[in-house]
């Protein structure tokens, strides 16, 4: 079976992060996209861990390509 992954750029605040919960409690494995606001970011991680999901966190500028390939890297 392949995991389902989604990538949320600007998951650590706002629409991205009620994005982020959603697809977690549906079975999603979740990559956390951030710019600036690390802390945000490694929270969301930890509220989908505590309900036994899977997340990472990944600083990405998405204006920068060499960021967009690390992210999906990730």
């Amino acid at each position: 079976m392949t995991d389902k992954v989604v990538v949320i750029t600007g998951g650590s605040r706002g629409i991205g992060r009620a994005t982020a919960l959603a697809a977690a409690a549906r079975g999603y494995r979740i990559v956390v996209g951030y710019a600036t606001n690390q802390a945000a970011a490694d929270e969301v991680v930890s509220a989908i861990e505590a309900k036994n999901g899977k997340a990472i966190a990944v600083k990405c500028d998405v204006g920068s390509e060499a960021d967009i390939l690390a992210l999906f890297k990730a």
